[in-house]
């Protein structure tokens, strides 16, 4: 999508909390890079919010009452264009940070990661029935956009812990070697 003047536009960037290195416009150009990589052409709305937020839209749209660290809402294409507007993308700012203290990266570079996550399903890609495709696409776009492409595969969080996201041996790996 363009604005007037011939410059793309990501979409409508909310930071509701603030994440430490993160600026809406850094999370916008970013957002303009993975949409390009992805190959989806629509507007991509974010929210960086708080854990309490990510459960009560959880429970919203999905029925599921707890805490997750991103979402994605495709667009309803009943007669908009679908090269107009992708959808929106919900992220915890809070996990994000969680999780980037247990890897060992910036929680800013862990939001990237999980915008990107979230443009992928809106592109129509689903890690719970695709066989590992999207996982696959996930780490070769990683690279692409200079994310850390070292993380393990996301799964779906753990009974005990619901906000995590990554392989908890996997960050008890990373604790030991620190």
């Amino acid at each position: 999508m363009f604005q007037g003047n011939g410059e793309e536009v990501a979409g409508l960037i909310i930071l509701e909390k603030k994440v430490a290195g993160l600026s809406a416009k850094s999370l916008e150009r970013f957002t303009l890079r993975a949409r390009r990589a992805v190959g989806l052409s629509g507007r991509v709305n974010i929210l960086l919010t708080s854990s309490e937020a990510m459960r009560a839209l959880n429970f919203r749209f999905r029925e599921k009452n707890k805490t997750t660290d991103v979402l994605s809402f495709p667009a309803d294409f009943n007669g908009e264009d679908k090269r107009a507007f992708a959808g929106e993308i919900a992220i915890s700012a809070d996990i994000a940070r969680e999780n980037a203290a247990g890897l060992g990266h910036p929680a800013a570079l862990e939001v990237k990661v999980l915008a990107l996550h979230g443009i992928l399903h809106l592109a129509g890609l689903d890690h719970e029935r695709d066989n590992g495709e999207m996982a696959r696409k996930e780490t070769s776009l990683r690279r692409k956009l200079g994310l850390p492409s070292s993380l393990t595969e996301r799964r779906e969080p753990d009974q005990d812990d619901p906000a995590k996201s990554y392989s908890r041996s996997r960050l008890r790996n990373r604790r030991r070697k620190a």
